[in-house]
């Protein structure tokens, strides 16, 4: 008879303890990036980026504890695909983050969905992210690829450009860039050119075609280390002070320190720039200059707001996990405050957002940076939205 209730009264003890212990459990992140070869700048930057975010939410969301797995797709969409595998599968993360390029997120957007893996994408736009096979599992806290270039499409009527050639990457951003600026911009195509992706680093003969073309102006899409040596190139081939250049993610806070003079004078467009005066902005800033020695770059703005989304969602749902419905919901109010200032989410969880005029500047104590110059368009959708069936 004494033996019962000495073991109901464990047994209370036992249910007791369970919200004790769920309260204990570790969010487990899975983090794809480019950690290594040409690129890994961009990689490592969105890294520092997501450890500065986690910092200064006491390395915690809603309470709860997080362990991040980094893993490298290589640069690679097959890697990539085996690594998200690996995260989703493997490690059964909560929550998946990262992703710089399109055609590495495409590759591995399936295993997402179907695992129905809460993502937040950092920098890659692909526009059928944005369109049909937009998910109500999958967020973007950057923007989609045809904004940038549309928007400095937009810029260069403003300034009577006439004619443009073309340059971009032969891959899925590459493309999206050139249909982007082609929504547009108004005047004539003289020429495009899509060189192999990645691996080419001599641009001489698509340089010497925009020479032959005549155009008012030339607009690149060439981001990371191919970025440095395309800019380098158009100086040194004489066409810097003949044909005016207009990119999108080829200068940035990467490329900008060693390309420094060749990138002053070449107007580019981003939803964000370093000198933005809001005071989330300025803390993260200061904090990652202070941390890391050097000024963060848009795939860091990018990467930092993911950890406030994620924060967002999880002190929602009080640490439940498995609730994703109340998760999807409190990520698409955006109720955080954003290093951009104020955006919210699209049908297609895409920002809709501004965009700026920025330009390379040589300061005052001869370094080099970022500055708006001025807006270009004021709360910007993606054309692909209609095509999400999300309403």
């Amino acid at each position: 008879m004494t033996i019962r209730p000495l073991l109901l009264g464990t047994a209370a003890l036992v249910l007791l303890a369970v919200p004790a212990m769920t309260q204990q459990k570790t969010i487990k992140i899975g983090f794809i990036s480019t950690f290594s070869g040409p690129v890994a700048a961009i990689g490592n930057d969105m890294r520092n980026a997501f450890e500065l975010g986690l910092d200064h939410v006491g390395r915690k969301l809603g309470g709860l504890p997080v362990e991040v797995i980094y893993e490298d797709d290589g640069f690679k969409p097959d890697v990539g695909l085996q690594k998200t595998q690996k995260l989703v599968q493997s490690d059964k993360v909560d929550f998946m983050v990262g992703y710089i390029w399109s055609n590495v997120m495409l590759a591995s957007l399936k295993t997402l969905v179907d695992s129905k893996t809460m993502t937040v994408i950092t920098n890659a736009g692909a526009s059928q992210l944005a369109g049909d096979q937009c998910s109500p599992y999958v967020f973007s806290t950057s923007f989609q690829n045809d904004q940038v270039p549309a928007a400095i499409g937009t810029y260069m009527n403003g300034k009577g450009v006439k004619s443009v050639f073309l340059i971009a990457p032969n891959y899925t951003a590459g493309k999206d860039m050139i249909t982007g600026f082609k929504t547009t911009f108004k005047g004539q195509i003289l020429g495009e050119e899509l060189p192999a992706w990645p691996g080419q680093l001599d641009f001489s003969a698509e340089l010497s075609k925009a020479r032959a073309a005549k155009p008012d102006a030339i607009f690149a899409f060439y981001p990371g280390g191919p970025g440095i040596q395309f800019v380098t190139q158009y100086a040194q081939s004489g066409l810097k002070g003949q044909i005016p250049l207009y990119t999108a993610f080829t200068i940035d806070d990467l490329s900008l320190p060693r390309l420094k003079d060749l990138a002053v004078g070449d107007p580019s467009a981003l939803f964000w720039v370093s000198d933005m005066a809001n005071d989330a902005n300025k803390k993260f800033v200061a904090d990652f200059r202070a941390k890391y020695k050097t000024t963060p770059s848009f795939y860091a703005a990018d990467t930092y707001d993911s950890v406030a989304l994620l924060n967002s969602a999880v002190t929602a749902v009080k640490g439940d996990l498995t609730n994703k419905e109340g998760m999807r919901k409190e990520m698409e109010k955006a109720n955080f405050k954003s290093v951009r200032g104020n955006f919210k989410f699209g049908n297609n969880h895409i920002p809709i957002q501004n965009f700026y005029l920025e330009n390379a500047e040589k300061d005052a104590d001869g370094s080099y940076s970022l500055h708006t110059v001025s807006l270009i368009v004021k709360d910007d959708q993606d054309k692909f939205h209609d095509q999400c069936p999300m309403k």
